[in-house]
């Protein structure tokens, strides 16, 4: 079985790789791009990629040897899963692994936000602060507020347990579907501009793609209002980046906390001046042990595939 890698992994996930497979790993982080994506199906019997690497619809063209994307990450929307399905290759994701670090990023963007920590600190390193006073850099407290999750998923709960348990904050929340079964206090409320007016940081956690492209634009940041912080650790393009920087400048929302960006990894000018801004570049997963959960859940898809067993985690 001739694998490709397209990224180095830890060094745990590379052993097990290794010694599952025949498997060639790339030795940058720069993401395939649509012409090396093609030829690697050419290449190879099955590929681990992840973000950036794009599979799109030409890569599943012509004499297409692979027969497995087992994609590290859980959002998989740099691949064209239907026209992967229809050249007969199959898709899986890393759910679950990432469930706890993303959640954390998520809360720590919410702190950072709610108290400038970031505009603090960029006062600090520059030789700006003058010393403590009175009304020095205000910012809002976390605990006793209510937080909007736009996406009751696995990471959408996992940051409402967070908050509700280690906050105290009123959970309310948007999703299409209606989600029960929750185990903390949580109320659906059916509009997402409805949701956006109640809260007073909105957090996005839904999957990217198509579907959810620009969920967030002027209407919905203008719902969440002056007061309100935008928090986002799901895909950039979720949010009208335009509309964002739109709302930060003009006082329509407090702040934004972001760890994620619609044309990564370029940042806008506009928000890397914004004061109001905190900017994190795509850490949510971003922790020793949970990216060697996912190079190995990659693994286990894979050794499903060569077992000629049900993949695992199959999507689409």
């Amino acid at each position: 079985m001739k694998v490709l890698v397209t990224r180095p992994m830890t060094d745990r996930a590379t052993a097990a790789i290794r010694a599952a497979c025949d498997a060639t790993f790339r030795d940058t982080n720069t993401p395939l791009t649509p012409d090396q994506a093609a030829q690697a199906m050419r290449d190879h019997d099955a590929i681990i990629p992840t973000l950036g690497d794009a599979f799109t619809a030409e890569a599943f063209r012509g004499d297409v040897r692979c027969r497995l994307l087992a994609n590290f990450g859980a959002g998989f929307n740099h691949i064209d899963v239907a026209a992967a399905r229809a050249a007969g290759v199959g898709v899986t994701n890393t759910p679950d692994v990432v469930t706890d670090a993303t959640a954390d990023i998520a809360l720590t963007l919410m702190l950072m936000t709610l108290r400038r920590a970031s505009e603090g600190e960029r006062i600090l390193r520059a030789g700006e602060w003058t010393g403590w006073n009175p009304t020095q850099l205000l910012g809002a407290e976390m605990s006793g507020r209510t937080v909007g999750i736009v996406g009751m998923g696995r990471i959408g709960q996992a940051i409402a347990r967070r908050c509700h348990h280690g906050f105290g904050m009123e959970v309310v929340f948007f999703s299409r579907s209606t989600v029960t079964g929750l185990d903390v206090p949580a109320r659906q409320i059916a509009g997402l501009g409805d949701m956006l007016a109640v809260c007073d940081v909105a957090v996005v956690a839904v999957p990217g793609g198509a579907g959810t492209r620009s969920l967030i634009g002027a209407e919905e940041l203008r719902a969440l209002g002056p007061r309100g912080v935008l928090v986002n650790i799901a895909r950039g393009d979720v949010v009208d980046e335009v509309a964002l920087i739109a709302a930060l400048t003009t006082g329509t929302i407090a702040g934004a906390g972001l760890d994620v960006y619609a044309q990564e990894p370029h940042v806008p000018q506009a928000l890397l001046a914004a004061p109001n801004a905190t900017l994190l570049p795509h850490l949510g997963t971003a922790t020793d042990d949970t990216r060697t959960r996912m190079g190995l859940r990659a693994l286990a898809n894979l050794q499903a595939f060569i077992d000629g067993t049900e993949l695992p985690d199959a999507v689409g």
